[in-house]
């Protein structure tokens, strides 16, 4: 049996339907799911950005930075 995945648009509305319809009781684990996903969204995009960052060089001076930074905050 071939499956076809959902083209996103079309899924939107869909979602949404069963999401109302769900008792309220169903939504924490809604909501809990949804975070995930936006969590594992949000961590590819800042990986992503941190390496063409990387890439660039642009964290070459980190470690001095971060010495230069808790040098400071050790003689406050």
């Amino acid at each position: 049996m071939m499956t076809t995945s959902p083209v996103p648009k079309d899924l939107r509305p869909e979602l949404i339907r069963r999401i109302e319809a769900l008792p309220e009781q169903d939504l924490p684990l809604v909501n809990e799911v949804l975070l995930h996903a936006e969590k594992d969204r949000l961590w590819r995009e800042i990986s992503n950005e941190a390496e063409v960052e990387r890439l660039d060089g642009r964290w070459e001076h980190l470690p001095e930075i971060i010495a230069d930074a808790r040098a400071r905050l050790r003689s406050a």
